[in-house]
């Protein structure tokens, strides 16, 4: 059976036979994706919202702000999507130390937020390119559960989504035969000069990097982290503030059936729209954080500001909770050079300011956590 967006190939014979999806190379054709009025629209639309998203941000908070700690909420929200039971709450918890030994689950969390941070530090001095996907596959797959599947490297044998076997799968990915062209042809499509939209470019890569499924594991967490990369890359964001997964976690099923309807059917506009709908959605969501993030910082500095002459102290570590939202006494004596009593009075008087909040009730090594502001995040 063929269709637009390709074909079954047979492989192997007998009882040991199997079809694989071999994908069309990039763009469509026969025909080329149909913009009907409501294609249209959503593309105006989500355009649009991520301009405005682009200007909230800049307007209201500096990049240390919003940016590192939204990546951690994506990095929670992805590493969900594929099984991982860690909350946001205990990412936060394993960075401020609370865990001696960090779950595996938070591992996975993590190693998440090392490869965004990876790869927008990369995209510095390396376009986005074949070579830094499997630099990202590489971080997220390091000391987790799938570290044995070749981290960094493309398949060497078939993989195949759902199913105990290959037998019962629900989708079976192209042979490796067939899948370096595609990798190649996926490479090029994505720095070729065109007409497309580039949202429409990224909804096309995502679709086609998932119906490769290039790796034997971590396809969906690089998939979802290419297009922040690539909206990135291509300057249709100046900063990493827009990530997908929470959409595609909450409208699961309608994901993995408008990726289903590609290859069973061509069917590539449905997913667009569907696509389109989430950067929509999401921009909005990011922007309403972000003024959330701007008021709470407008009336905490007003609070700081009326606490006399320990208002520069306080100050200079509540610029840090941005960033990282806990601190401790001992990180308040190394950033102010002074003692564990004055660092212990400042983290007192943040506390009645309502800044700071005890995060659990030990007596010793107290961590100490700006929680209003991880708030935002768990309520967005």
């Amino acid at each position: 059976m063929n269709n637009r967006a390709g074909k079954f190939v047979q492989i192997g014979n007998g009882i040991s036979k199997y079809y694989s999806f071999v994908p069309e190379f990039l763009p469509p054709v026969n025909p080329s994706v149909i913009y009907d009025e409501e294609m249209i629209y959503l593309l105006s639309e989500a355009n649009m919202l991520i301009g405005r998203l682009d200007e909230v941000t800049d307007a209201l908070i500096s990049p240390s702000y919003f940016v590192y700690m939204y990546a951690r909420k994506e990095a929670t929200l992805s590493s969900q999507i594929e099984g991982t039971k860690a909350t946001f709450s205990d990412l936060i918890k394993a960075e401020a130390g609370i865990h001696k030994e960090i779950p595996n689950d938070v591992k996975e969390i993590e190693n998440y937020v090392k490869a965004v941070s990876h790869g927008f530090e990369r995209m510095k001095t390396l376009p986005l390119s074949l070579r830094l996907i499997r630099e990202i596959h590489e971080i997220l797959m390091q000391g987790v559960r799938e570290q044995n599947k070749t981290p960094g490297e493309f398949r060497k044998s078939q993989n195949w989504v759902g199913g105990y076997s290959i037998s019962t799968a629900s989708y079976i990915p192209p042979s490796v035969e067939h899948m370096q062209g595609l990798l190649d042809n996926f490479e090029k499509f994505m720095h070729k000069e065109d007409y497309l939209p580039e949202l429409i470019k990224i909804a096309l890569l995502h679709s086609q990097f998932e119906m490769i499924h290039p790796f034997l594991d971590g396809n969906g967490r690089v998939g979802r982290l290419l297009i922040a990369f690539y909206l990135a890359a291509n300057e249709v964001l100046h900063k990493p503030t827009l990530y997908i997964s929470k959409y595609f976690k909450k409208n699961r099923e309608a994901y993995y059936d408008c990726l289903y309807n590609i290859h069973s059917k061509g069917d590539y506009e449905t997913w667009i729209k569907f696509f389109l709908e989430g950067i929509i959605k999401t921009s909005r969501e990011a922007i309403d954080m972000a003024r959330a993030i701007g008021q709470l910082k407008e009336n905490d500095l007003r609070t700081i500001s009326a606490l006399g002459r320990v208002s520069k102290n306080a100050l200079s570590i509540y610029e840090g909770l941005f960033d990282k939202p806990t601190t401790t006494i001992e990180e308040i004596m190394k950033k102010l050079k002074t003692s564990n009593a004055t660092a212990g009075r400042l983290a007192e008087r943040l506390i009645e300011a309502g800044i700071l909040e005890k995060l659990d009730n030990r007596e010793r090594n107290k961590v100490f956590v700006y929680k209003r502001y991880i708030d935002i995040f768990n309520e967005y």
